[in-house]
């Protein structure tokens, strides 16, 4: 298998000099492997830190900026960061107002950033914690027990982060984060396995012509195995299996996420599909973000989130952003 990469030992640490490079508004410390926005803390602003495995990029570092993250914690490729991590970020962003860590639902993840915010909390830092766990496809995983975060941990992040950035208290921010996450649902395809930098293979087996529906970003299982479908047929299903879970009673935003190797041209024309779908069904389309967000490598496939939007989540959703990954707004 080729990748663009040194060896494997390196491949994180190598990111993230990269991303420094590129990005002189974020503070990246690469010995530590915390990544913060270089005004933090922000007076009067509540932290918002949020990581997890590499591997899934832009997730969770490429939202680190004014309007969504103010730290990101990246661990090894698929391998949860650590507590010491998580308590550095903490500390960082802290301006005396508080710090959410935001959390998708991996066991790895889930334990260590508890095991942070005790830490952070004995030295003084006050804590709040949301669990992202949008995923209809299984109720537990290899990775899990519960439902797996996946494409709600970016409506979260850039909502909450939003909140914050206005000026809302802690609690207020946690309850923002916690509306979004239950008011979203997430069904993922994976149309072909998972390379990792350290196997230098796929890591199941995806025979030719066959798809994985349900699939975990991590390359875990999904409900079943199908011969390939159509684009309509993957939002078909895809859709469906989402609504059913949480039946929309108002105007949605939806994300069509491509899971690293699927093209524009390809998730564009499946993002028709989708509407194509929700409109059947009656349910109205807000607002619409697509492309590779919340990624696995280089597995090819799609992933669709959906999330029921009030006012004021269409509000903060439209708030100025400023990050490598997601920018609009002044």
């Amino acid at each position: 298998m080729r990748m663009l990469i040194n060896v494997p030992e390196t491949v994180v640490a190598d990111a993230l000099r990269g991303m420094a490079a590129a990005h002189p508004e974020l503070s990246v410390d690469v010995e530590n492997r915390v990544i913060v926005r270089r005004d933090a803390p922000v007076a009067g602003q509540v932290g918002l830190v949020s990581g997890g495995g590499s591997g899934h990029e832009p997730l969770h570092g490429g939202f680190v900026g004014p309007g969504m993250l103010s730290a990101a914690c990246p661990g090894e490729v698929f391998t949860s960061p650590v507590p010491d991590q998580m308590v550095r970020a903490a500390a960082a962003v802290d301006s005396g107002e508080g710090v959410l860590f935001i959390v998708k639902n991996y066991t790895g993840d889930v334990l260590n950033f508890d095991m942070a915010a005790e830490l952070a909390e004995d030295e003084g830092v006050r804590l709040a914690k949301v669990l992202v766990d949008d995923d209809v496809a299984v109720t537990d995983s290899l990775f899990t027990a519960g439902r797996r975060g996946t494409g709600a941990t970016l409506f979260v992040e850039k909502i909450a982060g939003a909140a914050a950035e206005a000026g809302a208290p802690l609690e207020r921010v946690e309850a923002v984060a916690r509306q979004v996450n239950d008011s979203s649902r997430s069904f993922g395809v994976a149309l072909s396995a998972v390379t990792t930098p350290a196997k230098g293979t796929p890591t199941f087996d995806l025979p030719p012509g066959e798809l994985e529906l349900g699939i975990g970003i991590h390359g875990e299982p999904g409900r079943e195995r199908r011969p390939m479908m159509t684009s309509r047929e993957i939002a078909d299903f895809a859709v469906d299996a989402v609504l059913e879970d949480r039946p929309p009673t108002g105007p949605v935003l939806l994300l069509v996420n491509g899971m690293g190797a699927t093209p524009l041209l390809e998730l564009y024309g499946f993002s028709a599909e989708v509407h194509r779908v929700l409109a059947e069904r009656g349910v109205a389309v807000a607002r619409t973000l697509v492309g590779n967000y919340v990624t696995s490598l280089d597995m090819a496939g799609c992933s669709v989130t959906v999330c029921q939007a009030d006012e004021e989540l269409l509000r903060l959703w439209d708030a100025p952003v400023r990050t490598p990954a997601l920018r609009w707004g002044r």
